[in-house]
């Protein structure tokens, strides 16, 4: 079992910037990769950015790419998501996901998760 807590969410105005993170606590010595999806009301979940834990690679949704960094401090099985230059359109419940097996899935897709947090609001005004 994987434990995930995320903070760091909360209103900011056009143009600003948050920084989100997620602790993982209980059985994270098999991690695989974490991730961050992000949910707005009506829509499908959607990928933002995830960190392959071996390999290191990053990888990033179209829509956050050159605004969204993602990084992580290992010793703390911490990811974080630095996110600048929001807009309204990054309104959302954000999702920090880890993934501890082998999964059919590529990281982009939440199947390819184990295990998810319960989410922080970030909404950002115009």
């Amino acid at each position: 079992q994987v434990q995930l807590v995320e903070s760091g969410g909360g209103l900011v105005q056009a143009g600003g910037s948050l920084r989100l993170s997620c602790a993982a606590a209980g059985h994270t010595f098999g991690i695989y990769a974490m991730g961050w999806f992000r949910q707005a009301p009506g829509k499908e979940r959607e990928f933002v950015a995830a960190f392959g834990w071996s390999s290191g690679t990053l990888y990033y949704g179209d829509s956050v790419k050159g605004r969204f960094t993602i990084s992580r401090e290992n010793a703390k099985s911490t990811v974080y998501l630095q996110m600048n230059s929001l807009t309204p359109d990054d309104t959302a419940v954000y999702y920090c996901a880890v993934r501890t097996s082998v999964s059919i899935h590529k990281v982009q897709h939440p199947a390819a998760y184990d295990y998810w947090g319960q989410g922080t609001q970030v909404t950002v005004s115009s």
